[in-house]
């Protein structure tokens, strides 16, 4: 019998999980291997070790292991912040008339203002434990950039920060952020490496994008002795350390005898999607329970959707190794819209299989459709949602909007990631009637898909 639920469910702190889930070893058919990009051959622990933390190489290739123990000193700062509340949006339930319950996890409580930091604190841990002096690493929407600031504050390390051009000057007080925590930021691509001039040769005048940032914090670690890369999203060992969202998330709704039918998140990379999906996967992969997972993207930079399958580099410098993802190409730039944490050609590759194997699906959305979902949820429910969250909110309120046509009752889940108010810029562009939709051509696409590596 369902418990009467309150608007926000907080678990106690003994509730908060002790190990990270690792969704690869639930999966019968694993991710493909990353491969040396000249060799071809997959990537191994010393290999990888050269560019990434040895401990998190080893997470990265672990498809065995079902939990890896959290540290204790990564415990004792997620409780700074966590556990994270799951709030029922009773206000819009009500707004939109739907007979549909209606969930969203909340990851925005805390300094960096996303779920970023759940990764970025482990990441930094680890450099520390290895004796680093510090770590580089690339920022869309800056929200990554301004948690590994204050993680690498924390544990008294150097932070370089390569953020995505179109963001770094769109988004100047997320860099501020990110320069209180010591961090150094440069606007990508620049002139500093030799990847982004090559880059800005090619494409002058660009906006930039993840793949162009990741290229330059990668061969900034690589030149400084004691620095290691970093990465946000994407790596499997991200999706890792996200899934304290998941497991948070269906330790409060087991609590309450809620089950969800449907679950939805934004998806670029794939960090809080993977996170916030992983029990609730876990079991569907065992035939325990079944669900429905939604991957929500721009239609400016659809890799799901639109994109082949296929092994691509993971950057667009073409310095890193190579993942069989869903892509649209390590060469195809996005358009610079305001979901900058999105604007990534490709999709982690434990959720591309998943998505190539029917265990879940994906729409893409405009972005003007995502606004105007925005600042409906921002007038009943409160909180002003990061751009990136948005995706999943306005596919959340499509769903409770089939309910209301439908009469069905089912329970949502969506994850809101972040808040948006280092995003007003953004705000501000659709209010004035400024903000317009991009949706890239097959033709555009089809050039890039060119460029794929023969492998």
């Amino acid at each position: 019998m369902q418990k009467e639920i309150p608007y926000k469910i907080y678990l106690e702190e003994n509730e908060m999980p002790k190990s990270w889930m690792n969704l690869r070893a639930y999966m019968k058919e694993k991710p493909a291997p990353l491969l040396n990009a000249q060799t071809l051959q997959p990537m191994t622990e010393d290999e990888l070790s050269k560019v990434f933390c040895r401990e998190l190489v080893k997470q990265e290739l672990d498809d065995t292991s079902k939990f890896i123990l959290i540290p204790e000193e990564v415990q004792d700062f997620y409780k700074m912040y966590r556990p994270a509340p799951l709030v029922r949006a009773y206000c819009l339930e009500k707004a939109l008339g739907t007979p549909a319950k209606i969930y969203y996890k909340f990851e925005g409580n805390n300094t960096s203002g996303s779920h970023k930091l759940n990764s970025a604190i482990a990441q930094a841990y680890y450099a520390k434990e290895q004796g680093l002096k510090g770590v580089t690493t690339e920022t869309g929407a800056g929200q990554w950039g301004t948690a590994l600031s204050m993680a690498c504050s924390y544990f008294g390390l150097d932070c370089k920060v390569f953020m995505v051009k179109c963001s770094y000057e769109q988004k100047p007080f997320r860099r501020e952020v990110m320069r209180t925590y010591g961090a150094n930021v440069t606007p990508s691509p620049s002139t500093l490496t030799e990847v982004g001039k090559k880059i800005l040769a090619e494409h002058p005048g660009t906006n930039g994008s993840l793949g162009c940032a990741i290229s330059e914090a990668v061969e900034t670690a690589g030149k400084l002795d004691g620095y290691r890369y970093v990465l946000g999203s994407v790596l499997n060992q991200v999706l890792l350390h996200q899934s304290v969202i998941g497991l948070e998330t269906k330790t409060a709704m087991d609590k309450y005898g809620i089950k969800p039918d449907v679950i939805i998140g934004c998806a670029g990379g794939g960090s809080n999607l993977g996170g916030l999906i992983t029990p609730f996967m876990a079991e569907k992969l065992q035939g325990k329970e079944d669900y429905e997972f939604i991957a929500v993207e721009p239609v400016s930079c659809p890799s799901l959707t639109r994109g082949a399958y296929a092994y691509d580099y993971c950057d667009t410098g073409a310095v890193c190794p190579l993942s069989k993802m869903k892509t649209l190409g390590s060469n195809y730039i996005p358009a610079a819209s305001h979901a900058g944490g999105l604007r990534y050609h490709g999709m982690t590759s434990t959720l591309s299989e998943l998505y190539d194997k029917g265990y879940m699906k994906a729409v893409s959305v405009k972005q003007t459709e995502v606004f105007k979902a925005a600042e409906q949820f921002a007038r009943v429910e409160g909180t002003l949602p990061a751009p990136e969250s948005a995706h999943a909110i306005k596919v959340a309120i499509d769903e409770a909007l089939k309910c209301k046509e439908t009469g069905e009752e089912k329970t949502i889940l969506f994850g809101l990631t972040g808040t948006g108010y280092f995003d007003m810029y953004a705000y501000q562009r659709y209010h004035d009637g400024e903000m317009t939709d991009y949706i890239p051509s097959d033709e555009e696409i089809e050039l890039a898909l060119k460029k794929l590596p023969k492998v």
